[in-house]
């Protein structure tokens, strides 16, 4: 198989000791690629870093996880979109609304969000969307910033059916990982009734590992587990979805190449 994860955080230093063992695994396992989701300012250099070591391999995109909004949001989006202006990225992420962790914060959420959406339409980028506990929300603010032309994901999506469609009716696709994988994780009910061209996988490593390994530090060497999850749901070849998702991904993130 040849499998796209397209969300992971390689860099995270849950994966200090041993990275290269586990980049060798992920090799192994048939995971061409790692779209890399930044989280804040301190995450950048070690984000690019793991991008200079791994080429080809780990894809960077930028952007401020809503979770990282506080006090300082405005300097380090000014400081993100100055790096977005010297040199590529694959898109605008990690961005989006959460609700789960801490709502102190929201109204600078949804600024930072309306903020990054429109670099994503200045550089013709597509973005990749965090919305914990937020779906509607976070539909609501890309609905409102459509052009006509945005693009993107719903990562780690775990919504419902009628979620699941307003988000395909806008062009962006839904991101599927482990929690597809979990008997009380609800999609068994929602992907049935999608379409696979609707679909990328990730993994959002270190996070959310799939079982049998839930509860242990996730790594995008289990793509495969998740790609046959889909395809159990979708009756489909594990083989059919690593090709489909991948089309998918690549047409979504275009051709992200330069001389590093």
């Amino acid at each position: 198989m040849n499998l796209i994860d397209t969300h992971a955080h390689i860099y995270s230093t849950k994966f200090d000791s041993d990275l290269d063992a586990v980049i060798e695994e992920i090799r192994n396992n048939g995971v061409e690629k790692i779209y890399m989701p930044n989280v804040d300012v301190a995450t950048i250099d070690r984000m690019l870093e793991c991008e200079k070591r791994y080429p080809g391999l780990c894809i960077p995109m930028m952007g401020l996880h809503p979770c990282d909004v506080k006090e300082d949001f405005l300097a380090q989006l000014e400081e993100m979109k100055g790096w977005l202006d010297k040199r590529p990225f694959a898109a605008v992420g990690e961005i989006g609304l959460d609700l789960y962790w801490d709502k102190t914060y929201f109204e600078q959420q949804k600024e930072a969000l309306r903020v990054q959406i429109a670099w994503a339409k200045e550089k013709e980028l597509p973005i990749v969307l965090h919305c914990r506990e937020s779906m509607d929300e976070t539909i609501e603010i890309v609905r409102e910033e459509h052009d006509g032309k945005l693009k993107g994901i719903f990562h780690c999506f775990t919504g419902n059916l009628v979620q699941a469609n307003q988000i395909i009716e806008m062009g962006f696709l839904l991101g599927i990982g482990g929690v597809s994988t979990y008997k009380n994780g609800g999609l068994d009910q929602v992907l049935p009734h999608i379409a696979i061209e609707n679909l990328v996988l990730e993994t959002d490593a270190p996070y959310l590992a799939p079982v049998p390994f839930r509860g242990k530090r996730n790594t995008p060497a289990y793509l495969p587990y998740i790609a046959e999850r889909v395809g159990d749901l979708l009756e489909l070849s594990k083989e059919e979805v690593a090709l489909k998702t991948k089309q998918n991904a690549l047409r979504l993130f275009k051709e992200f190449s330069y001389e590093l």
